[in-house]
């Protein structure tokens, strides 16, 4: 562990830190792609684009700044952060690139302030957290290849079937090109899909598993990411799925990762509280499906938020769901529907998802909540549920970035 020297040399960078940040990520970005473009595979364009991984990296690096003394309070991030770069395949010898630029980064963007003992401090609580890192995700590496129908790296699987789902999302049904047999994983988990790009590189990408363990398929289901501007590219990988996979066509698959999950084996009497927003589904079915196998009274109530009818997949299927288990009550909330569309349906209404209409569905508070979606959606929720002073147990999400991040929005 650190000497009290390190740690109060690092913490006394934080506000620094906090001032300059973002400036501070995107700089090492641009710096690392520069000095080592072998690692942008690793590292999603339009999150670069947009910021959002700058972002990401400037929280992480603040919180850990601040809590150098009191490392227990980030085990949620490290195995969020361990879970993201196992399934990229991110390796040990990777991490000195990250270390090198990051650390000249601190120097020529602080200038003065980065001090031969601040860099010295950093280069020391670099090499812990890598350690930390390191020995976590060659566990998780090792129970991937370990398990039966497991493997490492990646696995060509071909596209057995593929089913729209709505206007712009479509499920892809993936079996591994070998035959053999798949791991069982865990409801909320996602995979990891590598594809050729135009400059004969890769990039990857994350989805979530949308059917549930147990399946001899794999099951993705993909919104069509379209350009928020004019002009600008759309996303590239959701394109190439829809636009250019069709039946027989084969992809590389990494094995089921992610610390978002239901674990089915934990009994509670606690009503489960499923919310979701657009593609933010995907991970829920899974869990919804997964839960109604194994807990077949538990009560369970689930909500999907959406544009409107035309956009939302599996409406059908969760409402034979919701015929076939008396202890499933679904609701849909359409946020923007078009002139003259009617609400036909009881479980449907018009508006946002927010805390008004989930008591309205709930008996009690006292539940146990999972919730994926947009942004502003996690946000909101969230907040909700701090007022309502749910205990941390009891709230699951999947969220890119920082979990600091996402309660100073709160």
């Amino acid at each position: 562990m650190f000497n009290q020297n390190t740690i109060d040399i690092v913490k006394s960078t934080a506000p620094i830190l906090q001032q300059h940040g973002e400036s501070l990520t995107r700089h090492f970005y641009q710096r690392m792609f520069s000095h080592n473009p072998e690692v942008s595979p690793f590292f999603n364009p339009a999150n670069q684009a947009e910021g959002t991984q700058q972002r990401a990296l400037a929280g992480a690096i603040c919180a850990y700044a601040a809590n150098i003394d009191n490392l227990k309070v980030l085990g949620g991030a490290v195995e969020l952060i361990a879970n993201k770069h196992a399934s990229l395949m991110v390796k040990a010898e990777h991490y000195p690139i990250v270390g090198e630029n990051l650390l000249a980064s601190i120097k020529e963007v602080l200038g003065d302030g980065a001090t031969d003992q601040v860099i010295d401090a950093w280069a020391e609580a670099y090499g812990f957290l890598t350690d930390i890192l390191v020995g976590r995700e060659q566990q998780l590496y090792r129970d991937s290849a370990t398990k039966d129908g497991g493997w490492e790296g990646f696995r060509t699987f071909r596209v057995d079937r593929k089913d729209q789902e709505s206007q712009n999302i479509t499920s892809f049904y993936l079996k591994p090109e070998d035959g053999g047999a798949l791991p069982e994983f865990l409801p909320g988990q996602y995979i990891t899909l590598r594809v050729p790009t135009a400059d004969g590189s890769t990039t990857m990408r994350n989805y979530s598993l949308s059917n549930q363990p147990g399946r001899d398929y794999f099951r993705i289901s993909v919104k069509r990411e379209v350009a928020p501007t004019a002009g600008a590219p759309d996303g590239y990988v959701s394109s190439l799925l829809h636009d250019n996979m069709t039946e027989g066509d084969t992809l590389e698959i990494g094995p089921p990762c992610g610390e978002f999950f239901l674990n089915v084996n934990d009994r509670h009497e606690r009503p489960l509280v499923l919310l979701a927003a657009g593609i933010g589904i995907t991970p829920i079915m899974s869990i919804l499906k997964a839960t109604l196998n194994a807990m077949p009274g538990r009560e369970i109530i689930l909500i999907h938020g959406c544009l409107n009818d035309a956009v939302q997949p599996f409406k059908p299927f969760i409402d034979q769901l919701a015929l076939e288990h008396p202890n499933l009550k679904a609701h849909y909330r359409y946020s923007d529907m078009a002139e003259g569309d009617v609400l036909a349906e009881e479980n449907c209404s018009a508006g946002m998802v927010d805390a008004e209409l989930i008591e309205s569905l709930i008996l009690s508070r006292h539940a146990d909540y999972y919730f994926c979606g947009p942004k502003p959606f996690m946000v909101n929720i969230y907040q909700d549920l701090l007022v309502w002073g749910i205990p941390a147990s009891q709230v699951h999400f999947e969220f890119f970035g920082p979990r600091e991040a996402l309660e100073k929005a709160a």
